[in-house]
């Protein structure tokens, strides 16, 4: 049964991951957190494996849809692997174990209802100019792909887009796509699919740094690549259909579930981060995963807590 529900989390993250340009981790971490006894460090772990395998047949339909821009990719690309190599750094530090964790992910929560905020407030300013807002973006995307990108515009995007992953284990997509929009002026759907291209590179690199130190950490335990391969099947069906749905779906249909999982995800981070305040000093226990007994976490490598 937990093989199935499992299965079923990697399709959900999958077609989201998909249709939005993410990797996936907003929906599996929290989707194993209520499964599989605690282990976010192990989750976390786990589902940075999984969003390249996510995002690659997303990048393949993006790719067939003519929607990837490659000038800016390959300006975001640089950075945001630099930045994800200092997220997981950073993930390293005593400042960001116990308490401090829970006040980054509340941080995060609210920067993610500022991003939802003013992006609503783009579309409201947008409307009122120019009436349909979904025709008119329909019509400028070629125009808004031929806009040179600027170091500076490129840093805003991918730096934080690169953080956040490193940090959180996410793919980080959810800010990948709205910082576009908002510095680059990138319509929704070129922002998705190149989100969902970086997607595959900072991934790669988090996953293989995230992962290597849990191995040391464990002492070479395998549960993450376990786990990991029960969610990439059906993360990559679910990613297949999603990403066909971005260039299906109406633009108003795909901006509305992008918004709508921004807001979900930050009211979730918040009231969980500021839940977990209180709790300072953690049992230092080893917690057993559902696929064996997993070591506990030394202070060297402990791992911020994912979404």
């Amino acid at each position: 049964m937990e093989t199935l529900l499992l299965m079923l989390i990697g399709l959900a993250a999958g077609v989201l991951g998909g249709l939005l340009g993410i990797g996936g981790s907003l929906i599996m971490i929290p989707g194993m957190a209520e499964l599989l006894p605690p282990n976010q460090h192990l989750f976390q772990a786990t589902a940075m494996i999984v969003n390249v395998f996510v995002a690659v047949p997303a990048v393949y339909h993006h790719r067939k849809a003519g929607a990837i821009d490659r000038r800016t990719v390959w300006r975001l690309l640089p950075l945001a692997a630099l930045s994800v190599v200092g997220g997981v750094l950073l993930s390293e530090l005593p400042l960001f174990a116990g308490a401090g964790e829970a006040y980054l992910r509340f941080m995060f929560g609210l920067f993610l209802l500022f991003v939802t905020a003013s992006e609503l407030y783009r579309i409201a300013r947008k409307r009122a100019a120019n009436g349909a807002l979904e025709s008119s973006e329909s019509l400028n995307e070629n125009a808004e792909r031929e806009r040179p990108v600027g170091w500076a515009s490129a840093a805003a995007v991918a730096i934080p887009t690169g953080l956040i992953a490193g940090l959180l284990g996410v793919g980080g997509g959810v800010l990948a796509v709205p910082l576009q929009r908002r510095f680059l002026g990138i319509p929704i759907r070129i922002a998705i699919a190149n989100s969902a291209t970086i997607i595959i590179a900072t991934g790669l690199l988090g996953a293989a740094l995230k992962n290597y130190a849990y191995l040391v950490d464990t002492d070479y335990s395998l549960d993450s690549f376990r786990l990991a391969a029960i969610l990439i099947p059906t993360a990559v069906i679910g990613s297949l259909i999603g990403s066909q749905l971005t260039h299906r779906l109406p633009v108003r249909i795909v901006k509305t579930a992008f918004l709508v999982l921004m807001v979900v995800v930050a009211v979730r981070l918040t009231t969980r981060a500021a839940a977990d305040r209180p709790r300072r000093n953690p049992p230092a226990a080893a917690t057993m995963s559902a696929l064996g007994a997993v070591p506990a976490q030394s202070p060297r490598t402990a791992f911020l807590v994912a979404v």
